[in-house]
């Protein structure tokens, strides 16, 4: 599948499970974005094989 992908992860800031919205299409990419819950940015890193997500980790700005 290419496109999009919802994966679901746990903010590292205020624990909330949260629902992000993943491009397959880039096999490696890092973006920030603001947590739903509590608007604190986490910057999350992607790998995606074949429009794939093989791995997702969110982690707070300043890690």
């Amino acid at each position: 599948m290419h496109g999009l992908q919802m994966e679901s992860m746990q903010c590292p800031y205020c624990g909330e499970q949260i629902d992000v919205t993943v491009d397959c299409s880039v096999d490696d990419q890092e973006y920030i974005e603001d947590c739903s819950v509590c608007c604190r940015p986490i910057l999350f890193s992607v790998q995606a094989i074949d429009g794939e997500v093989i791995s997702i980790e969110g982690r707070a700005e300043n890690d």
